[in-house]
């Protein structure tokens, strides 16, 4: 591996989406992340997701490229042990169970600072290793409701929206910020640490403005497309089968620019359209004049109008576009991953680039269970054969 990180080593026993898409992250900027499982309890993303629509575990190369594989059966005193002598060698040993069960399991923050002195812990889980609430387990959505996105997201007459994945990789991609802040204070201070990362704090981060409005008596409620003062602002239906383009209008030269595009001058000479604040007061009946427009249009036609003349706008792109976006492609943003099966499909890359480190990214395909173990306990652990094979046979590899 190459990169900002090569050289650190992560023992990864994080399991689901969030605490694996951190060490994902981690391993695209040059980390070697071993991810431990067993055959008793292989991560949950390696079995079929019929739900997306296909029998092959459609999420875990999102998160396991770039990543090796071992087994150790951490419910073996036996595999305990072995996953000290990982976390020996690591830099950084990350988790993403109930807390607690580390711990229990003999592998708390305590116990491997035994092993290795300046080791650092990344526990992520859904309400931190402290607290009332500490005991609760949880998943992306239950994140996303504590922390008061569920409820700021969808339209006004409508329910609050669930939020999956995006609440997953947030989660994440703050304990990948953690990590290499911790790394950070180790090199200038010699000393480990354990990073607490809890699901709900990180949603409840992201709604500040909706905080402070809440906190000065302001009314907050669920938005859907519209803004607090841009009008026109929203998606509208373009000509074609579920086509949309999404519109912002923020200044005055842009209003301008797009009833002039629009051929509406009855808009402009239209009082009730007359500022902004009007248009905003006003945006329902703006909303459905600019929709019967969008809608005698192709949004690829639609999109060039508007961005030649300034307005901002975009087609709303299908996944089945962005996958095939050059531009995405180009960059490395979109790139083709093996999956265990052998089959190549279609992945996202790490979203930065760094002068000088061209590596950046996924450069290896999805682990197969236990496919790195002679690297790994031969070359790293230095265990023989005869003692890995005891180890299997005793069901401790497993």
């Amino acid at each position: 591996m190459t990169g900002p990180l090569a050289g650190i080593r992560i023992a990864d026993f994080t399991i689901h989406a969030a605490g694996p898409f951190c060490t994902h992250m981690l391993s695209q900027l040059g980390a070697e992340c071993i991810k431990v499982e067993s055959a008793v309890r292989p991560d949950a993303f390696r079995k079929p997701h019929p739900v997306y629509g296909r029998m092959g575990p459609a999420t875990f190369d999102q998160v396991a490229s770039n990543k090796l594989s071992v087994r150790i059966n951490l419910k073996k005193p036996q595999g305990v042990e072995l996953a000290k002598q990982l976390v020996a060698v690591s830099d950084v040993a990350a988790e993403s169970f109930r807390p607690g069960v580390l711990a229990r399991l003999g592998l708390g923050f305590d116990a491997l600072q035994q092993v290795k002195k300046d080791i650092i812990l990344l526990s992520i889980s859904s309400s931190g290793q402290t607290g009332p609430d500490a005991h609760f387990a949880g998943y992306a959505p239950l994140f996303g409701a504590w922390g008061s996105l569920g409820t700021l997201t969808g339209y006004a007459d409508g329910p609050p929206v669930e939020m999956r994945h995006v609440m997953d990789h947030t989660i994440g991609l703050n304990g990948a910020l953690a990590v290499v802040a911790a790394l950070n204070q180790r090199r200038a201070t010699g000393e480990g640490g354990h990073v607490d990362v809890a699901g709900r704090e990180v949603a409840a981060s992201l709604v500040g403005e909706a905080l402070l409005m809440a906190a000065s008596g302001l009314p907050v409620g669920r938005l859907g497309n519209d803004h607090p003062r841009m009008a026109p602002h929203g998606v509208y239906p373009a000509k074609g089968d579920d086509v949309w383009v999404s519109i912002a209008v923020g200044t005055e030269a842009e209003w301008r620019a797009l009833v002039k595009v629009m051929g509406a001058s009855a808009l402009a000479a239209d009082n009730r359209f007359a500022t902004a604040a009007k248009r905003h007061d006003n945006r329902e009946a703006l909303d459905a004049a600019v929709a019967a427009w969008t809608a005698t249009l192709p949004p690829e036609e639609a999109v060039s109008r508007l961005q030649a003349a300034g307005v901002p706008a975009h087609a709303s792109w299908s996944t089945e576009e962005i996958v095939a976006d050059p531009h995405l492609r180009e960059r490395r943003a979109i790139v083709e991953v093996a999956e265990p099966d052998g089959r190549k499909r279609a992945a996202i890359g790490a979203p930065v680039r760094m002068s000088g480190t061209p590596d950046i990214g996924i450069v290896r395909g999805t682990p197969a269970l236990g496919e790195h173990e002679d690297y790994v306990y031969g070359e790293l652990l230095g265990l023989t054969r005869a003692q890995r094979q005891a180890l299997q046979d005793e069901e401790v590899i497993h």
